[in-house]
């Protein structure tokens, strides 16, 4: 479904980071450390990812999106370690305060 932008997201972001999918990065590492940089905790002590979402889906999702070389950017939100996490497969990710009714969800920007 097309993304509006995410405006109607008005919670401030914790944090936020990027990654190069081009150049092999994996959005499910960068997620991991965002997390430990925003919780002041080491990744290695943090939950397991895929206790939130399967961090081999993840990357192919943003593998597949460069490769298909797509001028729209797909943005994944899930719940993981206290956050919601938004990822873009354009390399973005964003950590926000959970909000009430934090679900996955896939969109379109």
């Amino acid at each position: 479904m097309p993304s509006t932008g995410n405006s109607s997201d008005c919670r401030e972001s914790r944090y936020e980071t990027t990654f190069d999918p081009a150049a092999g990065e994996r959005a499910s590492e960068v997620v991991i450390t965002a997390i430990g940089t925003v919780t002041g905790s080491d990744p290695a002590h943090l939950e397991p990812l895929y206790d939130a979402i399967e961090p081999d889906a993840l990357d192919s999702l943003c593998d597949h999106a460069r490769r298909k070389l797509e001028t729209e950017a797909h943005q994944l939100r899930f719940s993981y370690a206290g956050f919601d996490i938004d990822v873009w497969t354009d390399g973005r990710v964003r950590v926000l305060e959970p909000s009430p009714s934090s679900e996955v969800v896939v969109d379109a920007e």
